[in-house]
């Protein structure tokens, strides 16, 4: 296995795009040396690479990608509209049509609002929170990975230049099945949290009453209940988290595998909250989403196709089956070898990570990079374990044949460093989090 021409590619796209890719995950410095630097084209599970080279992946475009690359039920719809127009100067029948097919599924929002990315969204519905409370802070769970890419939350982060110092001070934290940290946050800023973001669940289920309690505090101190479902919607459930913890956020929001990795994301919730985003005669209205292309006509028709599909067909069902499948046998090849405590799957089935230690037992880039690089090696490309309606028994067995090879070289690894098997620089963290007290 080469990669001269894609490695070529990755170059030259560097040259030209910022970090060399639109998305930092997907980075040349989040993957070993010996990875394929651009890939071509994908079908189902699997991708080919610029110098011809076919790997099962997983993490599936960040997630996006649900149901499997150039799925022909979404592709087909997609298809259908393009001699039909993409973009009008007013709303489309497909934009009611996409919303009403949306709000039948996802249980509890009564409006919605369609936009091409996730950060769009969540940072939507802080000014809606702003808005309706006249309130300035955020709190967000510190444990969740990812809200938005803008000031708000990457002042939070590492990777906060260019942002004015006093946008950090507007953002705190919170724990994540820790209510007692919940209550600290609202005490500690009397009267100034607008919305509390979380992900309702992320690798591991709310324990009981945390997600009621959080509700609470939420009603009690005059904040919005923002849940962020850019990842559990249509991956842990078909219904949304309110329909699965049965706990009503004021505001949601939707995307990655809505569309099957179109572009179309959403914000949902109340019809009080969300009518702040209409526009009034008041003349304090709130600029909500306004964007050209957010309800272009081939990313809602992806998005009413999967969710069509979704509903036609055990799709949850299977994530849930062929995630299990592959933490079974990923656990029991890490057993083999001895790694239990260093190498082992962790998360829901349907959104499986996997945790990479040193013989120390911290958590270790270098030997998460030569995990990477012996399991590319073998013909699979998993910076996590996140399963598509397209991973069939077959896909799952050849990535559990190929965990168990590339653990046989960390187990090796453990004894004589990473380094000694390690081509290359370790990848790095897309940026660290940082929390001011």
């Amino acid at each position: 296995m080469t990669f001269e021409r894609s490695r070529e590619l990755a170059a030259r796209l560097a040259d030209l795009v910022p970090g060399g890719a639109h998305t930092y995950a997907k980075g040349a410095d989040q993957y070993p040396h010996r990875a394929p630097g651009v890939l071509s084209h994908g079908r189902g599970c699997r991708v080919w690479d610029a110098d011809g080279n076919e790997f099962i992946e997983y993490g599936m475009g960040l997630r996006s990608v649900g149901l499997g690359h150039a799925f022909e039920p979404i592709t087909d719809a997609v298809r259908n509209v393009l001699d039909k127009g993409t973009n009008f100067t007013r709303p489309s029948i497909m934009e009611l049509e996409c919303a009403e097919a949306f709000l039948s599924i996802i249980r509890g929002p009564e409006m919605v609002k369609f936009t091409k990315d996730g950060s769009t969204a969540t940072s939507a519905a802080l000014k809606l929170a702003r808005k309706a409370t006249g309130r300035d802070m955020v709190g967000v769970c510190a444990e969740h990975a990812f809200f938005s890419y803008d000031d708000w939350f990457m002042a939070t982060t590492t990777m906060d230049g260019g942002i004015v110092d006093d946008e950090a001070q507007r953002t705190t934290s919170f724990h994540y099945n820790d209510i007692a940290s919940v209550r600290h946050m609202f005490d500690a800023h009397p009267g100034r949290i607008a919305a509390v973001f979380l992900e309702p669940a992320r690798t591991e289920p709310p324990v009981p009453g945390f997600l009621e309690g959080l509700r609470a505090a939420c009603t009690e101190h005059g904040a919005l209940l923002v849940f962020d479902e850019m990842i559990t919607g249509f991956r842990y459930s078909l219904h949304g988290s309110e329909a699965t913890y049965g706990v009503r956020p004021d505001l949601a929001t939707f995307g990655k595998a809505l569309a099957n990795g179109f572009s179309c994301s959403a914000l949902a919730g109340t019809r009080e909250i969300m009518q702040l985003g209409s526009r009034h005669r008041s003349g304090d209205d709130v600029f909500l989403l306004s964007t050209t292309h957010g309800a272009e006509t081939p990313g809602l028709a992806a998005a009413m196709a999967t969710m069509a599909f979704y509903e036609a067909k055990p799709v949850i069902e299977t994530f849930d089956r062929q995630g299990a499948r592959l933490a079974a046998g990923f656990a029991e090849a890490s057993a083999r070898h001895g790694l239990t405590e260093h190498v082992k799957p962790i998360g829901f089935p349907s959104n499986l990570l996997f945790a990479t230690t040193d013989p120390d037992g911290n958590p270790s880039q270098s030997y998460r990079s030569l995990f990477l690089q012996e399991t590319i090696r073998r013909g699979v490309i998993m910076p996590s374990l996140v399963v598509s309606y397209s991973h069939d028994d077959a896909a799952i067995d050849a990535t559990i044949d190929a965990i168990d090879g590339a653990l046989g070289v960390y187990a090796r690894a453990m004894e004589d460093g990473a380094e000694a098997f390690l081509e290359g620089p370790p990848s790095r963290y897309v940026f660290d989090r940082r929390w001011r007290s």
